[in-house]
């Protein structure tokens, strides 16, 4: 069986976010994730890590003006400026958290920009992340995003696309962010894509559909799945980004197999 974490922008949503640490521990997580800290100063957040004594495992760059809709900056042309200021403040909240990876969002696509353009500003931008993080030994994540349901619009809307940039970034330290919800959504055929893609996946996510609630709850199988990553040696974690039916810890039984 994998090893779990939690989502803290999911999961016990029903507690202040500074206690949601905490509760994740007292579930049995031993890893916690979330979209983002930057609301919150990093000794604070590295504070509530410390007493809950969970390790920091994931979280996203800026992703631009969240509340007014953007979801990324990495493949806007003419952001690049904004794009590696938030590299920067990613990398000093990635330092004080001793957090190993973090996710780089595509962004949403621009009317009337060629895609050749949009995939040339991209590439750049993640190879300026990956050699700014990299010098820290962090990794950075790029992840598809189902457009169809949850994210209309989204550039990295496609796990082969995916992996065609990773090739094009050429850098060791970007890989394959594979939330499993999404790619069911995107295509299917999960276990051949784990398979297909093994070498290059850096995260797995977890949640089922339709509904994006707790594995168990949906068409997804997930004992085959996980049976499928230890059999593969999958070492890395699994993180929990679903949306709980109820009380997040009244859904955990799915954890047993």
């Amino acid at each position: 069986m994998p090893k779990f974490a939690a989502n803290l922008s999911f999961l016990f949503a029903d507690a202040p976010f500074s206690e949601r640490f905490g509760r994740a521990a007292a579930a049995g997580f031993a890893g916690v994730e979330y979209l983002f800290p930057y609301d919150w100063p990093a000794a604070e957040v590295s504070r509530w890590l410390t007493e809950a004594a969970v390790e920091q495992v994931l979280f996203n760059l800026p992703p631009g003006d969240w509340a007014a809709g953007e979801r990324g900056l990495a493949c806007l042309p003419g952001r690049q400026g904004e794009f590696a200021e938030g590299v920067e403040r990613a990398l000093a909240y990635a330092m004080a958290l001793d957090c190993p990876r973090v996710h780089c969002m595509a962004g949403l696509r621009p009317a009337g920009i060629p895609e050749d353009e949009l995939s040339a500003v991209y590439v750049a931008n993640l190879q300026y992340a990956a050699d700014q993080l990299g010098r820290e030994g962090i990794d950075v994540l790029i992840e598809p995003i189902n457009s169809r349901i949850d994210m209309p619009g989204y550039w990295l809307d496609d796990v082969d696309k995916a992996v065609r940039l990773l090739d094009q970034i050429g850098r060791d330290n970007v890989r394959l962010q594979l939330d499993l919800y999404h790619a069911q959504i995107i295509r299917g055929d999960l276990a051949g894509c784990i398979e297909r893609h093994f070498p290059r996946i850096g995260h797995i996510q977890v949640a089922d559909h339709p509904g994006r609630h707790e594995p168990g709850t949906g068409e997804i199988h997930y004992p085959f799945l996980f049976a499928l990553l230890d059999r593969l040696g999958y070492s890395d974690w699994v993180g929990c980004e679903y949306k709980p039916l109820g009380a997040t810890e009244a859904g955990l039984d799915w954890r047993r197999g």
